[in-house]
Protein backbone atom coordinates (compact mmCIF):
# COMPACT_ATOMS: atom_id res chain seq x y z
CA UNK A 1 0.00 0.00 0.00
CA UNK A 2 1.46 3.51 -1.06
CA UNK A 3 0.02 6.76 0.80
CA UNK A 4 0.81 10.29 0.63
CA UNK A 5 2.99 11.54 3.20
CA UNK A 6 2.83 15.21 2.72
CA UNK A 7 -0.99 15.06 1.94
CA UNK A 8 -2.10 13.50 4.85
CA UNK A 9 0.04 15.73 6.85
CA UNK A 10 -1.59 19.12 4.88
CA UNK A 11 -4.84 16.96 5.86
CA UNK A 12 -4.19 16.92 9.43
CA UNK A 13 -2.62 20.63 9.81
CA UNK A 14 -6.20 21.20 7.99
CA UNK A 15 -8.27 19.58 10.32
CA UNK A 16 -6.66 21.45 13.76
CA UNK A 17 -7.23 24.73 12.23
CA UNK A 18 -11.02 23.76 11.46
CA UNK A 19 -11.33 23.16 14.83
CA UNK A 20 -9.98 26.09 16.06
CA UNK A 21 -11.61 27.82 13.94
CA UNK A 22 -14.81 26.62 14.60
CA UNK A 23 -14.08 26.59 18.70
CA UNK A 24 -13.13 30.09 17.83
CA UNK A 25 -16.34 30.89 16.19
CA UNK A 26 -17.99 29.29 19.14
CA UNK A 27 -17.26 31.52 21.51
CA UNK A 28 -17.83 35.52 21.71
CA UNK A 29 -17.51 36.70 18.45
CA UNK A 30 -20.72 38.60 17.16
CA UNK A 31 -23.35 36.41 14.90
CA UNK A 32 -22.58 37.61 11.69
CA UNK A 33 -18.55 36.76 12.04
CA UNK A 34 -19.99 32.99 13.80
CA UNK A 35 -21.90 32.39 10.29
CA UNK A 36 -18.59 32.48 8.54
CA UNK A 37 -16.76 31.00 10.95
CA UNK A 38 -18.74 28.10 11.58
CA UNK A 39 -19.27 27.91 7.28
CA UNK A 40 -15.69 28.00 6.98
CA UNK A 41 -14.96 25.85 9.73
CA UNK A 42 -17.29 23.13 8.12
CA UNK A 43 -15.91 23.25 4.39
CA UNK A 44 -12.78 23.00 5.90
CA UNK A 45 -12.90 19.73 7.41
CA UNK A 46 -14.73 18.48 5.08
CA UNK A 47 -12.73 18.51 3.23
CA UNK A 48 -9.50 18.02 5.18
CA UNK A 49 -11.10 14.08 5.59
CA UNK A 50 -11.15 14.02 1.46
CA UNK A 51 -7.95 14.75 1.34
CA UNK A 52 -6.50 12.23 4.79
CA UNK A 53 -9.03 9.21 3.38
CA UNK A 54 -7.65 9.87 -0.65
CA UNK A 55 -3.73 10.06 1.08
CA UNK A 56 -4.21 6.26 2.29
CA UNK A 57 -6.88 5.08 -0.01
CA UNK A 58 -4.44 2.33 -2.00
CA UNK A 59 -6.57 2.80 -5.54
CA UNK A 60 -6.63 6.53 -5.01
CA UNK A 61 -3.51 6.51 -7.60
CA UNK A 62 -2.31 10.05 -8.45
CA UNK A 63 -6.19 11.42 -9.60
CA UNK A 64 -6.83 10.84 -5.82
CA UNK A 65 -3.89 12.56 -4.93
CA UNK A 66 -4.71 15.29 -7.24
CA UNK A 67 -8.19 15.19 -6.05
CA UNK A 68 -7.00 15.35 -2.29
CA UNK A 69 -4.70 18.41 -2.89
CA UNK A 70 -7.18 20.23 -4.68
CA UNK A 71 -9.97 19.98 -2.15
CA UNK A 72 -7.51 20.13 0.97
CA UNK A 73 -5.97 23.33 -0.80
CA UNK A 74 -9.78 24.73 -2.15
CA UNK A 75 -11.08 24.48 2.03
CA UNK A 76 -7.90 26.26 3.39
CA UNK A 77 -8.46 29.14 1.04
CA UNK A 78 -12.19 28.91 1.60
CA UNK A 79 -12.07 29.03 5.41
CA UNK A 80 -9.11 31.14 5.42
CA UNK A 81 -10.88 34.10 3.27
CA UNK A 82 -14.13 33.62 5.69
CA UNK A 83 -11.72 34.46 8.34
CA UNK A 84 -9.98 37.06 7.44
CA UNK A 85 -13.70 38.47 6.74
CA UNK A 86 -15.39 37.91 9.65
CA UNK A 87 -12.28 39.26 12.22
CA UNK A 88 -10.25 41.21 9.86
CA UNK A 89 -13.36 43.05 7.98
CA UNK A 90 -11.12 42.28 4.73
CA UNK A 91 -13.99 42.57 2.57
CA UNK A 92 -12.51 42.40 -0.51
CA UNK A 93 -11.39 38.64 0.39
CA UNK A 94 -14.88 37.73 -0.90
CA UNK A 95 -13.45 38.46 -4.05
CA UNK A 96 -10.76 35.24 -3.12
CA UNK A 97 -13.48 32.96 -1.49
CA UNK A 98 -14.94 31.74 -4.54
CA UNK A 99 -11.49 30.26 -5.73
CA UNK A 100 -11.46 28.17 -2.77
CA UNK A 101 -15.15 26.99 -3.72
CA UNK A 102 -13.81 26.43 -6.96
CA UNK A 103 -10.68 24.23 -5.73
CA UNK A 104 -13.00 21.77 -3.78
CA UNK A 105 -15.30 21.67 -6.49
CA UNK A 106 -13.23 20.32 -9.06
CA UNK A 107 -10.98 17.95 -6.69
CA UNK A 108 -14.57 16.19 -6.05
CA UNK A 109 -15.24 16.24 -9.92
CA UNK A 110 -11.44 15.03 -10.10
CA UNK A 111 -12.41 12.11 -7.65
CA UNK A 112 -15.57 11.24 -9.48
CA UNK A 113 -13.27 11.14 -12.47
CA UNK A 114 -11.15 8.33 -10.91
CA UNK A 115 -14.16 6.64 -9.85
CA UNK A 116 -15.28 5.90 -13.06
CA UNK A 117 -11.71 4.74 -14.16
CA UNK A 118 -11.67 2.33 -11.69
CA UNK A 119 -12.07 -1.35 -12.28
CA UNK A 120 -14.48 -2.98 -10.32
CA UNK A 121 -13.54 -5.44 -7.93
CA UNK A 122 -14.44 -9.08 -8.41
Amino acid sequence: MTFSRNLLLFAALNGAMSVAVGAFGAHGVPPEAKALLTTGGQYQMVHALMAAVLSIWPSAGRAGRVAGWLAATGGLIFCTTLLLIAMAGMRYMGAVTPVGGTLMIIGWLVLAWRAVRLSPVA
